[in-house]
This record gives C-alpha cells, structure tokens and sequence, in this order.
C-alpha cells in the first residue's frame, strides 16, 4: 500500500512542479463551485494518476485541483467515491492518503445528506460535529499501515473543535444560520425507508448521508484535523418525506452552496 501511494504522491508532485498544498478539500455531491474561487496551477484527471480510482458518479466530475483559495495553497477533490460504486475501503480513502503523503496538514470535507433532525429545512447547512459509521467496514480494519499512524487510534474528538467554533462564528458574522449535528453513513445507493428513517432519528443521527465518514477515519488515523459539513438537500422526517430524485438534490446544494464556499474559503483564509 505504501508503495502504491508513493507512486501516486510522486506523480502528483511531478506534474505539479513540486506544488505542496497545505489544506485538502473533498466536494460532495453538487458542491463543486469552490473550485471557481481556486486560483488554479494545476488541473489533474483522476483517470491520469496512477492506482487513483475513477468517479462514477455523474454529479462527480473526477479532478483534483492544485492552486491558491485565500492565499492559501490547496488541494481539492473535485468530485469522491462512494462504497456504493463497488470500491473497498481502501480505495475509498486512498486519496486522503495521498494528500497527507503531498503535504496536507488539514482537511476539510463537504457532503449532501438528508435532513433528519425536524428544526433543519432543506438547504440548511450543518457542521458535523461527530458520526454513526453504519457502513459495513471502515479503512483500519486489516494489517496497520504503520507509517500512517497508530493500530489504535482515538476517535473522541474526531471533528475540529477549534475549526467547529471558527466557522459558527464566520456564519454569525455573516448573518446566516449554521447547525451542528450528528452524521450517518450508510452504503447507499438508494435511499432509506422510512423505518430507516426513524430508526437513524432514534440512535441520534441528525443527517444521514452515503459518505465522509471512511475519509475523516483515515485522515484521524494519520493526525490530520477535519472540519466536515453537510448540506441538508432532503428532509426525512415522518411529516415531510417526499420521494426525491438527484434533480432535487442537485437544485438543493445549489441554494446552499454560495454559504457553503464562503465558508469554507474563510475558515480556509483564517487557518
């Protein structure tokens, strides 16, 4: 495994001139427009580097970004993977892996998932401030990768603190709302039933989602501190289900998503 990520780190670092990003950015599911605000130096298809897997997905375009968001210098994932798309877990976080291996000292991870928590409406944003991890493995499970980080590693404070109380206070001054709760990640693809619904309600999730949380388990496993938020594109909730096609979804990330990058692109600024 550290052979394979070496050669991908290698390949990254040649054809991006050596370029060491400090911050690591994965989009979910319609959130792509940051990348509009990256001064770009450097455009890679994930199909180009070697042992990357390639998005499925439509509303996933499949490129890693290299360039300046605040002055800062960033790496971005435009576009990840899902346990749906038939990857283990490995791949799933193979990425994350990278990033750290090029140089990330932070990540930071967006994702669309459906409201569960009744005071949310859709388009709401929500910090995840800690998870449920309903996926049938995680990435640590199998021979530990010692140079990567520890065989036991705490998962009490997974999400940044520090990152969590900056973003509630750039929301506030920028005079929009900003939730915090609990994700779910289930496999997916399809959504849950509306048993599913209450059973996630009932063990404390406020969102549910089909992602995220492999990735912030490897990167905690390697020491990288995660800020990780969710749009709302769905409601869940017994008096407000309705069936839900990806129009829908995509229409609801959109709303949220000028909130979103500015976010983002100040916690980056302020980091």
């Amino acid at each position: 495994m550290m052979q394979l990520l070496q050669e991908s780190t290698s390949y990254i670092q040649s054809k991006s001139e050596g370029f060491v990003p400090e911050f690591g950015i994965i989009l979910g599911t319609g959130l792509g427009a940051l990348v509009n605000e990256v001064e770009v130096y450097h455009t890679l298809s994930y199909a180009d580097i070697p042992n990357f897997p390639v998005s499925t997905v439509e509303s996933h375009s499949g490129k890693l970004i290299l360039g300046l968001l605040a002055g800062k210098r960033v790496v971005v994932m435009q576009g990840r993977f899902h346990y749906y798309e038939g990857y283990t877990m490995e791949q799933l976080v193979f990425p994350v892996r990278v990033m750290k291996l090029l140089g990330v000292k932070k990540l930071f991870v967006s994702n669309a998932a459906g409201g569960l928590n009744p005071r949310f409406n859709t388009s709401d944003l929500m910090v995840i401030t800690d998870h449920i991890n309903l996926l049938p493995g995680n990435p640590l499970i199998g021979k530990n990768i010692d140079e990567l980080g520890p065989r036991f590693p705490d998962m009490s404070e997974v999400y940044d603190e520090d990152m969590i109380r900056e973003a509630m206070v750039i929301a506030e001054d920028a005079d929009f709302d900003l939730s915090e709760g609990v994700y779910a990640s289930a496999p997916g693809p399809m959504l849950e039933t509306k048993a599913e619904y209450r059973y996630l309600s009932i063990i404390g999730a406020d969102a549910v989602g089909m992602s995220t949380v492999p990735e912030v388990i490897a990167a905690r496993h390697m020491g990288m501190p995660v800020f990780a938020i969710s749009v709302i594109t769905d409601m869940c909730t017994p008096d407000r289900i309705k069936k839900v096609v990806l129009a829908d979804i995509l229409e609801a990330a959109a709303i949220a998503e000028p909130r979103l990058t500015m976010l983002i692109r100040e916690l980056v600024k302020r980091s």
